[in-house]
Formats: structure tokens, C-alpha cells, sequence
């Protein structure tokens, strides 16, 4: 930014520069006709600087703002990748989406162009009329008297604009949610015969991000008009006292005994004067849009991200938990995990397990307390909630692994799914769009053969609740096969699954009979 201000106050000063030239040289031309070699190198000097500094100015503004919108895009990629899954999830995907496509640089024109367009507000007029002073500080003092109704239009404008923007991007955000919700339950909406009443919903949307977008463009088309009535009211104002002046009609002190040169300097930096407040009014509505944007974006940037890094725990010396508190479930024991083994955690309905398991998986985030696992690995997840891939089984069963063919059919042959009396097939056995075929004991067996597949951490919430007995303990089995390469964690109810555990927290009592005690 340093860079890019200094680009632009060697731009206006190569432009006041060029201005002086200019004048010098049509002055004498026209009185006298001769031409002044001088002048005239100073004049093309100034306005090609002035020129070729204006493409620098902006090679380097584009530059930085693409740079922030980067960096804004990454800090939200990672802070998305460190939230806990179901904070992730809670996110309105719509407007999560179009918003990382749209907000990145809106917030960068705020913190680059405008930044620089409010910088040159303060620097291009006090430098313009300082060199018009030395001409006239009369003629210097009407810019200046004409200045605060500029700013007092900026702030009267400033706020319908924000308003307007922030209405605009509502608009937008329920836009992208409603389309994005639509496309997700377009079978449903097509089976309901709903699509024309649905079409007609995101008309009246796009039809009000539409009228808000206007909004904000009428402003901003109303802002730049007033400003260059006034701008154009206070050149006239100064060409008429200036002819006056030179036609002898009246003796205005400033405007009067002036050389032609010197008039024309006035009438030709007065437009540079109101060249930087123009700049700013067209960059007004970045400023609101810019600051929609922040606002849209404050999820990435907590208010008290800087509180939580300085009170984070330090990170454990070893694999493990350490003064753990759950959302709803109150404190847990420490304990250490082990890089391989069947670690289970029991306790009565209600006492955490889920909770626990799915902050040790980091799909929640705990209220307190430090998280150590034994791999980085990403890991596996085994529930009844499992997502199937539609298709042959096979492809179910290879998805996110490098199995071969051969691997594939032991590890469904291992939990019974070769042979299921309930869903004929094999490997080519179907499985329907949203696994609407399958039962749950099916998903969860599916869940378990992938485990078999990949390797690394394993979790799984009640694997065996679903299940007859001898799918049950086709589980157990391959479940405590797999821990003796790797490290598996298990909620569990089932009490001989537990036996199998080389490792057991017992959570004890439900949270309410944990916080009496």
C-alpha cells in the first residue's frame, strides 16, 4: 500500500507538472505566437509521467487487491477445514458459496481501492491548491469553500448506500440458499409437481436481489451527478470571475491583472482539484459493498479468535485427552490412546459416548479441554448415518480406497454382504440413490468392510446396534482385526464388543447425575 500511495502522489504531481506546461505554452502561443521549446518539454514530460504513472497505479492496485482476495479466499478455506463438521454444515451452503465468489474481492476493493481513493482524497486537492495559491490563493480558496459540501453529500450518501448494500446482499444470500436447497430436493420437487410454484419463489428472489443491486447503483449514479454539479458549478465559477478579470468588466482581487498563462493554469488544475473527490464517490459503493462483505464473512473471523489462540492449550505430549468438557454432557475423565488397539467407550444412554467420539473425531469441538490423537491420517467413520455411494456394490465398497478387486470381495465376504439372503446380488448388488434399499444393519456392515479397505483411524458409533447376532459378531471380528494394525475407537452399548476392547472408558453416569454427584 506504501507503494501504491506514493505511485499516486507522483502521478498528481506529474499531472500538476503537465498542467504548468501546458499553461506556460498556450499562454504565450496565443498572445504572441511564439512557442515555448521549454514549456513544451515540460508539458509532454509531465503528461506522459502522468500517464504512464495512471497504468502503474493501477497495474499495482489490481495487483493488491488480487493479492488480499487470495489470501481472504485461503484464511477461508482453512477456517472452514478446522471448524468441526457440524458448524461447517450449519453454514448456508448458498450463500456460503456464491459468497467466497463474491465477497474476497469486494472486501479488497474496500481495503485497496478505496483505502487509496479516501488517502488521495486528503493529499490530491491540499496538493492541487497549494500549486494553484502560488497563482491565485483566491482562486485556491473558492475549491477549498467548496470542499465540506462534498463531504457533507458523501456522509448523507453513505449511509443509504450501506443500507442498500446490505439489503443487496440479504438478497443475495437467500437467493443462493433458496437455489442451492432447490437443486438438492429437485426429485422431490418434481415428483410433488411443485416446479412451477418453486420457479415462481426464485423469481420473487432474483426479482429482489435485482431491485436491491439497482438500489445501490441509483445511489452511486445520483452521488457522481451531484459531485460533478458542484465540480462543474465551481470550474464555471472561476472561468467567469477569470473572464471578467480579462476583459477589464470587474476587478475581482485574485481574478483580475492575472497573464493568460496563469488563467489558464487555474482553469486547468481546477479539474484535477475535483478529480480525486470524483474517484472517491465512484469507489463509495465499493465501500458499502466492501462492508456487506466483512460483515458476510465475519464467520471466518471470530470476535474472539485472538482470546482463543492465546488461551489454547498447549499440545500434549502424548496421544490423549486432557480436561475435556463436552457441549451437553458435561466433564470426562483423562486418558491416554495407544497408536493401535480396540479402545471402547461405554456408559448409559445419555453419559457422552457419541458426544465424545465425535469431538475425538473433531466433527465437534469440545467447550474446554485438549485432543491429542495418535495419526493424522484421515480417518474412517462407521455409524448407520454412513453415505452410500449409488451403484454396484463394489463401488460402494472401493470408494476413497486404492483396494484391489481382490480386496474389495474379501472384505464384503468377511461381513456377509457376498450372501445376503435380503439383497441378492454379490458385488453387482444395487444400491439405490440416497441407499433408500438398505437397512441400517446393511449401511453399518458396508461402513466396516470400507474400514477393512483403508487404512488409519477408525470410529465407530454403535456398530453393532443394529445388527442380528451373527452380523453382530461378523462386526465384533473385523472391527478387533483391524485395531491390531491400527487405533479403533468405538461407542458401544453391546457389552461383548466392550469385552473385546484392549482399552475402556466407562463414562458412568448420564451428565445431570455426573454434575449433582
Amino acid at each position: 500500500m506504501r507503494r501504491l500511495y506514493a505511485l499516486m502522489a507522483l502521478r498528481c504531481t506529474a499531472t500538476l507538472l503537465g498542467s504548468v506546461g501546458l499553461a506556460r505554452l498556450a499562454g504565450p502561443l496565443i498572445e504572441t505566437g511564439q512557442l515555448d521549446a521549454v514549456a513544451l518539454g515540460l508539458a509532454v514530460a509531465g503528461v506522459g509521467a502522468a500517464a504512464w504513472l495512471g497504468g502503474s497505479v493501477e497495474r499495482c492496485a489490481a495487483g493488491l487487491e488480487a493479492t488480499v482476495a487470495g489470501r481472504l479466499i485461503d484464511a477461508a478455506e482453512r477456517r472452514l477445514a478446522a471448524m468441526p463438521a457440524r458448524a461447517a454444515a450449519a453454514l448456508p451452503r448458498g450463500a456460503l458459496i456464491v459468497g467466497l465468489q463474491r465477497h474476497p474481492g469486494a472486501l479488497a476493493r474496500l481495503a485497496v481501492g478505496h483505502a487509496a481513493a479516501r488517502r488521495m482524497t486528503a493529499l490530491g486537492p491540499v496538493m492541487t491548491a497549494a500549486a494553484m495559491a502560488v497563482v491565485s490563493w483566491q482562486a485556491a480558496l473558492v475549491l477549498l469553500l467548496a470542499s465540506p459540501v462534498m463531504i457533507v453529500l458523501f456522509v448523507l450518501v453513505g449511509g443509504i448506500i450501506s443500507e442498500r448494500a446490505a439489503v443487496q446482499e440479504a438478497a443475495l444470500g437467500r437467493l443462493a440458499t433458496q437455489f442451492a436447497d432447490r437443486v438438492r430436493t429437485l426429485p422431490t420437487i418434481l415428483a410433488a409437481h411443485g416446479l412451477t410454484r418453486e420457479s415462481e419463489k426464485l423469481d420473487r428472489r432474483l426479482e429482489a436481489y435485482a431491485a436491491g443491486t439497482l438500489g445501490v447503483l441509483a445511489v452511486a449514479f445520483l452521488n457522481a451527478g451531484v459531485l460533478d454539479f458542484f465540480a462543474s458549478l465551481a470550474i464555471a465559477i472561476l472561468a467567469v470571475f477569470l473572464g471578467l478579470g480579462h476583459l477589464g468588466l470587474a476587478a475581482v482581487p485574485g481574478f483580475a491583472g492575472l497573464a493568460l498563462w496563469q488563467s489558464l493554469l487555474i482553469l486547468l488544475l481546477a479539474p484535477e482539484f475535483f478529480a480525486t473527490l470524483r474517484r472517491y464517490a465512484e469507489l463509495y459503493h465499493a465501500k458499502a459493498e466492501g462492508e456487506a462483505a466483512a460483515d458476510a464473512l465475519a464467520w471466518m473471523f471470530p470476535p474472539n479468535a485472538k482470546d482463543e489462540a492465546a488461551e489454547e492449550a498447549p499440545i500434549l505430549a502424548v496421544p490423549g485427552v486432557r480436561s475435556l468438557v463436552l457441549p451437553h454432557a458435561g466433564s470426562v475423565p483423562d486418558f491416554d490412546l495407544p497408536a493401535r488397539g480396540l479402545f471402547a467407550l461405554t456408559g448409559p444412554s445419555g453419559a457422552g459416548k457419541s458426544t465424545l467420539l465425535r469431538v475425538l473425531a473433531r466433527v465437534e469441538a469440545p467447550l474446554a479441554g485438549t485432543v491429542r490423537l495418535p495419526a493424522d491420517r484421515p480417518p474412517t467413520w462407521v455409524s448407520v448415518e454412513n453415505p452410500v455411494l449409488a451403484g454396484p456394490l463394489r463401488r460402494a465398497l472401493a470408494e476413497g480406497s486404492r483396494a484391489t478387486p481382490e480386496a474389495v470381495a474379501r472384505a464384503a465376504a468377511r461381513l456377509g454382504l457376498t450372501d445376503d439372503p435380503h439383497w441378492p446380488g454379490g458385488l453387482d448388488a444395487p444400491v439405490g440413490a440416497g441407499a433408500e434399499n438398505l437397512s441400517g444393519g446393511q449401511r453399518v456392515r458396508i461402513a466396516v468392510a470400507r474400514l477393512l479397505l483403508r487404512p488409519g483411524l477408525a470410529f465407530g458409533d454403535e456398530p453393532t446396534a443394529k445388527l442380528d447376532p451373527l452380523n453382530a459378531a461378523r462386526v465384533r471380528q473385523a472391527l478387533w482385526d483391524a485395531s491390531r494394525t491400527r487405533l479403533v475407537i468405538v461407542a458401544t452399548h453391546d457389552p461383548a464388543l466392550a469385552a473385546l476392547a484392549d482399552r475402556r472408558v466407562d463414562l458412568g453416569d448420564a451428565p445431570a447425575e455426573r454434575h449433582a454427584a
